[in-house]
Parts: C-alpha cells; structure tokens; sequence
C-alpha cells in the first residue's frame, strides 16, 4: 500500500520506521541512539584519544598475562611446597649426602694429587681419608689434657667469682643479707628440682640425639669414600642419561657449583685457621686457661660466618672474666674484635674473588633460617647452600641474556666445553627466532599460521 495513502498517524509511524532502519549511506554516520527520534544525527561522531588499539583489548590483554604469571606462581609454590615435604621426610638419608659433598669438596684435592703420582683411585681415597682422621683425632687428643686439667682451675675460680658477687649483693644499692640470697638459691634450686623430670627426658632425647649423630657420621664417611674414589665419573654418566642438550647445561652448572662450595669451604678454613691462630696466641700471653681449646673451638666457629665467630668469641671474654677479671676480659674482648676486623677487611676480600661475595643480610638470613629449621647443623650448612644457589641464579641469569641477545658466548666465562657448546645453541637459537620476528610480512605469510592455543595451553606457556 503505497506510503501516501495511509491515515496521517500510520504515515508518521511507517516513516519512522523506514528512517531509522534506513542503511547509512554518509561516510562517518551512524543510526539514532535515542529510540523514537525523528532525524538522523548530523555531522561526524565525537572524536576521541584512542585513535590506536582499543584500550580494553590491551587491559583485557593485561589481565591475561597477570592470570598466566599467577598461575605460574602458584604452580611454583607449591612444588617448593611438595620439595620442602619430601625432605622433611628423607632428610635423614639427605644429611649425610650434604655432609659428605661438603668435606669432598676439601679432600678431593688430596686425592686428585695421589692419582696424579700413580696411585689408584681406592689407594688414594683411603690414604686421603685416614690421613684426615688422623690429624682430627690427634688435635682432640691433645686438647684433652689441657682440659682435664684446667676444668677444676676454671671450677674453682668461678666459684671464687660467685662468693664475690654474694659480697657485692649483699653491700649497696642492693644490701641483700646472707639470709636472703640463700632464700633466693633455694627457691631457684626448688625450681631446678622440680623440673628434673623435663631434665631427664632432654637427657634422654639428647642420648638419641647422639646415637642418630653417629649413625649420620658413619653413613656420611661411606659416602664420602665413594664420592672421592667415583667423583670424576658421574658427569659423563649424568650426560648419557639426560641427553646431549639438558647434560651440557648440567655439566656446567653443576662443575661451577662444585668450584664455588670447594673454594668457599677452603676458603673459610684458611680464614678460621688464621682468626683461631690469632686468638690463640692473644689467649697464651694473657694466660687464659684453656687457651688451644678456645683457638680450635673459634676454628670451628668460623665456618659458620658471623654468628659461629660471635659466639666463640663470647665464650672466650666469658673465661677470660671468669678466670682473670674484667681487664683480662677487655683485652681478649679487644682481640676478638681487631681478628675479626682483620678477617672481614682483609683477609675475606683478598681470599674470596668477587664472584663469591654475599651481601652480610643475605648471610644472616640464610644462617638464621638454617638455624631456626635445622639447629646447629642447619647453619652450618645455610651459608654452602646460599653460596651454590647464587651460582644456580647467576647461569640461568646467562642464559637468559644469551635468549635475549644481551650477551655473547664470548662474553661469558664458561667452566666446561659442554657449556661453551649449549651456550652457542642458546645464541644461535635466540638470532634465529629474531630473524623470524624481523622477516617481512609476505614471508610471515607464507608461513602457515598456528591454531590459535587454549585458555589452559597459553596459561601454562604452550603458546
């Protein structure tokens, strides 16, 4: 029915309708967006700062990478989780591994000399590891008298001390008499008395303690007398059962760890021997009783840095007072303190190269961690640990500047052949990927395109 012989009501609703479903034929115009208008909006639409990609699509493309990478730490966490378990439940067979690579790291060039003079590699380990008990076991040896000796000087010195801090007690500002003092003893003995129960139960779990240590000791010498008579055959073995690829970076990374804990454990043994040298003759000309056990116990102590040098030193001004009286006792305090100025300011930095220095926070973090989950065993191996770690971060640090061009092979000190050899592969797999994303767009068309990947696929990186 044509348009022109409709009422005049119908006529109007009809022309509405045909307007507004009327195709746009002007460049730049767009429909009404108020239903029931009339006319057509006139002119171009507003103009607007986002003239490039739309701004949703690069937040939306933001989110996407923010729930990839979460993802990824959650997956993360909770393998270090699962790891941190397992060990708990094997670390009793973990010990006496770390012990045992630990000392290695110390023999293994003794025995790499007796091979080098003809020796077999068994007659070389043996010799190696009785010559090491030997020399443990005469320096024990020789302390024992001096501490069997002295022990009753230092009992009844500390006695002697403890009767003049009664006398300094009883007189001012205190002005506790006699009576009082032994109320107070008597009530700290009641107390001591009434938790002898907790005593023995600790003496119980300390004689434990000490049959575990043995057991530890023992599995870590078997150990050790395999990892130094079998040591130089275990990477060409990891090699044939990982592959050319992940055995090459293996090798490296694995020989530079091996290098780092040999030469940060040698390296705090030259140190501790020279700080329990220096203390020792410090401790022999102010006469402080037991003076070569105080020297062995701070070379003990120096193999777990900060702390181990702290506490020895403690102990020794804690004789000293003890035995000599506070003057005594500010002079080995003074001591202390000048050895381990020396240590930290000379002996560390001329000993150590830079590729082995840790920031002391990260040092205490690790010994304070070490500690607080393992005891004493635990700090003395945090520092090891944190030391080979670095060593881990700082190649996987190389290879990612090798995928991103930053650096060369030539620029990286590589320890091995085989990780000179995945080092090249790496640039040469990073140049090749570059030459594909600069190709031109006739050639990347050419190349046919990939489907397009899965939420979970590009989640998990298969993209």
């Amino acid at each position: 029915m044509p348009l022109n012989d409709l009422p005049d009501e119908a006529r109007a609703v009809a022309s509405l309708h045909v307007t507004a479903e009327e195709p746009a034929d002007e460049p730049g115009h767009r429909p009404p967006t108020v239903p029931g208008a009339r006319h057509r909006p006139g002119g171009a639409p507003a103009p607007t700062t986002n003239v490039g990609t739309d701004r949703m699509k690069v937040v939306g493309e933001g989110f996407m990478w923010l729930t990839a990478w979460s993802l990824r730490l959650i997956v993360v966490a909770a393998a270090l989780w699962l790891l941190w378990w397992v060990l708990q439940m094997v670390w009793f067979g973990v010990l006496p591994i770390l012990l045992a690579l630990i000392v290695a790291t110390m023999l293994a060039p003794v025995v790499a000399l007796g091979r080098r003079l003809g020796l077999p590699a068994a007659l070389s380990t043996i010799l190696t590891l009785l010559l090491s008990f030997g020399l443990v076991v005469g320096v024990f040896a020789g302390l024992v008298p001096s501490i069997s000796s002295q022990s009753r000087e230092i009992f009844d010195q500390a006695t002697e001390g403890v009767g003049q801090v009664r006398q300094w007690i009883s007189g001012p500002p205190l002005n506790l008499d006699n009576a009082q003092v032994d109320e107070y003893l008597n009530t700290a003995i009641s107390w001591l008395q009434g938790r002898s129960g907790e005593a023995a139960g600790a003496l119980a779990s300390g004689l434990g303690a000490v049959g575990s240590a043995l057991v530890t000791l023992g599995l870590m010498v078997v150990l050790l007398f395999f990892f130094l008579k079998d040591g130089p055959k275990f990477l060409p073995w990891l090699r044939r059962t990982t592959g050319r690829t992940v055995g090459r970076h293996l090798t490296e990374a694995l020989t530079r760890m091996w290098t780092t804990l040999g030469g940060f454990i040698r390296t705090q043994a030259i140190v501790s021997a020279v700080d329990a040298v220096l203390i020792g003759i410090g401790l022999l000309v102010l006469q402080v009783p037991l003076a070569l056990t105080l020297a062995v116990l701070t070379f003990i102590g120096g193999f777990i840095p900060i702390v181990g040098a702290v506490i020895a030193g403690g102990i020794a001004v804690l004789v000293a007072l003890v035995t000599q009286g506070l003057t005594a006792a500010l002079w080995v305090l003074g001591i202390v303190l000048a050895v381990q100025q020396i240590e930290g300011n000379v002996l560390q930095p001329m000993l150590q190269g830079r590729s082995m220095q840790m920031h002391p926070g990260i040092v205490l973090l690790a010994v304070a961690g070490g500690s607080t989950l393992f005891g004493i065993i635990g700090a003395f191996l945090a520092v090891p640990f944190a030391a080979t770690f670095v060593v881990a971060l700082r190649y996987l640090s190389e290879q990612v500047d090798l995928r991103s061009g930053d650096v060369g092979v030539d620029d990286i000190p590589f320890t091995t052949p085989e990780g000179y050899v995945a080092g090249a592969q790496a640039q040469y797999a990073a140049a090749l990927a570059r030459e594909e994303a600069q190709a031109p767009a006739s050639v990347q068309d050419a190349v046919p395109q990939q489907q397009r990947p899965s939420l979970l696929a590009w989640l998990v990186g298969r993209h």
